[in-house]
């Protein structure tokens, strides 16, 4: 087992040699915190390394802090992670230990949380401390999961109303973590639609520092996530941790640094607009976070969290599975298509190469803008007169998958479904809803509503030989009020609403458990951990800017796997910036990540569709490295002037690797450079084929994995030279012209 209970001391151990979690019941029963972090040798006490007193409170002076669960009201003045309302009106409670479990593996979370899982019992093992608040009754468990494998712990807590009265939980956070100094940057990712979690870093101050949302998802402004790094921490080396919360709705990612440079970090359920009366009997459970260390730098911390959240929050057959090259029709055609020109689309889709064709927005209803029909899951006969199942059989019969996209969460005012049931909508009865692109939410804190949905979905899907589906979000929540709720509960509304959204994404997933599942939220404003669990890969960003993903990519990796960054080709000029990138730098970028196109091929010319079909054999031949592999961070489009990206992805037994280098914008006379690699055999020889376009590559060269990762690959002059380029005086070639990209293909040689 990887956890050591010692009865003398009373304490644990959470070890597995990548890192270790010392805790202990303190005197008072309080459950203490000693130690977070490095693994540390299993047998001696860790007593010592936490604080034994307030240090200068103002009151209990003397007694231990209880740093596992910090609540307010007892001379702790930092942020708490439970603030519980008595029957009395007081907020003070003091959870005490009672018992603990070990547990080998991981049990599943209550209901419908998203969480990780193991396969089987040797992958985890689970610490499970039950403590008491006697005046209250409320019984409170903390759940502490760490891997064998990964140098993560995974968090929640639960709670039960022991007692004989009611009470509220204010504030129920998924972890709460104490480190001993403030000398760490925070890092968030944060931004809007279109260029979604770019990476915030700036050094923790005293206070109170961090990001959340309260707009009903987790957001195109804030990622449920964040990173503390020692102010010398790089990729490469030094420590840093790493929080991530498996949920999809309102969220706090905070830091506090107090008076005496201590800092607490906590993660979990946003506590403005919550409030969770507890009824006698009742139980509340949080969502999990991720709590992730490295003594590595930012790569190792972003390989443990990939590994976890791509194979043990991902589930079902496509967790594993190749993902299709798509191409979605949505920027080729908008809501103008009929039968006959999706047919023309698809015939030109699989001859360029691609598997999957995708039929968006505007199937259904009376779709012919986005001001209609949404909630109206009735396929449009004028457009596909012979219905989806028509479509999708001829789509199939040209060797292609067929794919839909739905936005089940939404309903427009001229809809007749908002028509027969106006109070489905969300709103405050007496108050004006606000409409935001023409359209509501649907109140899926009713499971009337949650009911109807799953049917009329459920029908359009089974109508259909569908092969994968796009699951749309397109506006966040106005005016949250559900009628289904009595008013003393309506602080339950938003997350009920997420459990709502749950529900039937479960009831789906299972009722088609062989379709993949792509969360799309007006753009990345859903790319979280708990979505993962049932939909394995997530539109990135509806920004298709090849220059702008460079940057949304390289952000949303710190947390997420490439398998779960939908990255695709996109029509010039660009439907976001208006910027005009080469076809081969555009497809360049979307390579890294699950790859499709979002353009109409029948409008291309030749020379465009034969650049497409190099591009669609190069990913192919590559997919498996491109999707699974190891995504290393090179070089930063945040750092200097940001016209310069490298990053690369590597097998796991380091004998494949494609590194890549973009640059926007080409200087004249560029400096002599070279591009240092991670991750390969420093004993291996490796084969080196460049290519800075689709055409064909450069001639292979080979190099020692040592030299790779010591001393780099040439830039400036390419390594190899390019043949047939245009050469300086001083006799160095270089590649001429903006946007332009190296992809190094490297494979060990035998």
């Amino acid at each position: 087992m990887s956890i050591a209970w010692s009865p003398e001391t009373r304490e644990w151990h959470l070890h597995n040699g990548r890192t270790s979690w010392v805790l202990g019941v303190l005197p008072n029963g309080w459950i203490g915190l000693y130690h977070a972090g490095a693994p540390l040798a299993v047998g001696p006490s860790y007593a010592h390394l936490g604080p034994r007193d307030f240090s200068g409170f103002d009151n209990r002076v003397g007694e231990p802090v209880a740093l596992a669960l910090p609540v307010p009201g007892l001379g702790d003045f930092r942020v708490p992670a439970l603030v519980v309302e008595a029957a009395d009106g007081s907020q003070v409670v003091e959870p005490k230990y009672v018992a603990h479990r070990v547990l080998a593996g991981k049990p599943a979370l209550p209901g419908l949380l998203p969480a990780t899982y193991a396969e089987d019992d040797t992958e985890a093992d689970t610490l499970e401390i039950d403590l008491a608040d006697e005046p209250t009754g409320l019984e409170v468990t903390l759940a502490f999961t760490i891997f064998r494998d990964r140098p993560i712990v995974a968090r929640s807590m639960r709670l039960h109303n022991g007692g004989a009265a009611s009470v509220v939980i204010r504030t129920a956070m998924s972890a709460s973590l104490d480190l001993p100094d403030d000398d760490w940057n925070l890092v968030t990712f944060s931004g809007a639609w279109a260029r979604e979690r770019f990476p915030a870093d700036r050094p923790l101050v005293p206070g109170r520092q961090g990001v959340g949302s309260l707009r009903g998802g987790s957001g195109n402004e804030h990622n449920p996530s964040l990173v503390l790094r020692r102010p010398a921490t790089t990729e490469a080396v030094g420590e840093c941790w790493g929080l991530v919360l498996a949920w999809s709705g309102n969220f706090l990612a905070e830091a506090e640094v107090g008076h005496f440079g201590t800092t607490r970090v906590r993660i979990g359920l946003h506590p403005e607009q919550f409030a969770w009366p507890l009824e006698p009997g009742a139980s509340f459970a949080t969502p999990e976070a991720l709590l992730a260390w490295s003594g590595d730098g930012l790569s190792a911390l972003s390989d443990a969290l990939h590994a976890l959240l791509g194979r043990r929050m991902a589930r079902g057959p496509w967790r594993d599975r190749p993902r299709p090259i798509l191409l979605n029709n949505w920027e080729g055609t908008y809501f103008a298509f009929d039968h006959d020109r999706i047919v023309a689309m698809a015939r030109a889709a699989r001859d360029v190469g691609t598997e999957l064709f995708v039929l968006d927005d505007g199937w259904f209803g009376v779709r012919d803008s986005d001001d209609r029909s949404l909630g109206d899951w009735v396929v449009d006969r004028r457009k596909l007169p012979h219905g989806l199942g028509g479509l999708a059989r001829e789509v199939q019969a040209l060797g292609l998958r067929f794919g839909l996209w739905i936005e089940p969460e939404m309903v427009n005012p001229d809809s007749d479904l908002f028509r027969a049931h106006p109070e489905w909508a969300i709103g405050v009865p007496g108050r004006r809803r606000t409409e935001s692109r023409q359209q509501l939410v649907l109140d899926f804190a009713n499971p009337a509503v949650v009911d109807h949905i799953a049917a009329a979905i459920g029908d359009v899907i089974a109508s259909a030989p569908i092969d994968y589906i796009k699951w749309d979000w397109n506006r966040f929540i106005t005016e949250p009020f559900s009628p289904t709720l009595p008013p003393e509960r309506q602080g339950e509304f938003f997350y009920r609403y997420t459990l709502g959204m749950y529900d039937l994404y479960q009831r789906l997933t299972t009722r088609f458990p062989d379709i993949l599942f792509e969360s799309c939220a007006s753009g990345g404003a859903r790319f979280d951990a708990g979505i993962l669990a049932w939909a394995p890969q997530a539109w990135t960003s509806d920004d298709t800017d090849a220059v702008e993903r460079l940057r949304i990519q390289w952000g949303t990796s710190f947390a997420y796997p490439v398998s779960s960054m939908g990255a695709h080709v996109s029509a010039v000029p660009n439907h976001q910036t208006g910027r005009v990138a080469p076809l081969d730098f555009r497809a360049a970028v979307a390579m890294f990540g699950a790859f499709g196109y979002e353009l109409d091929p029948t409008s291309m010319g030749e020379a465009d569709l034969a650049a497409v079909r190099r591009q669609v054999a190069f990913y192919r031949e590559r997919r498996e490295l491109f999707q699974y592999g190891r995504f290393t961070r090179l070089r930063s489009p945040f750092e200097g002037d940001g016209n310069e990206t490298a990053w690369m992805v590597s097998s796991a037994d380091a004998s494949r690797a494609v590194v890549a280098h973009y640059r926007v914008l080409q200087r004249p006379w560029p400096h002599r450079d070279r591009l240092v690699v991670r991750g390969l055999g420093p004993d291996a020889r490796y084969a080196v084929t460049c290519w800075t376009s689709f055409d064909g590559p450069m001639p292979t060269v080979e190099r020692g994995g040592d030299e790779l990762m010591r001393v780099g690959l040439g830039i400036e002059p390419p390594d190899p030279m390019p043949a047939g380029r245009d050469a300086g005086a001083d006799g160095h070639r270089f590649v001429r012209g903006d946007f332009s990209f190296r992809l190094f293909d490297l494979r060990r040689v035998s």
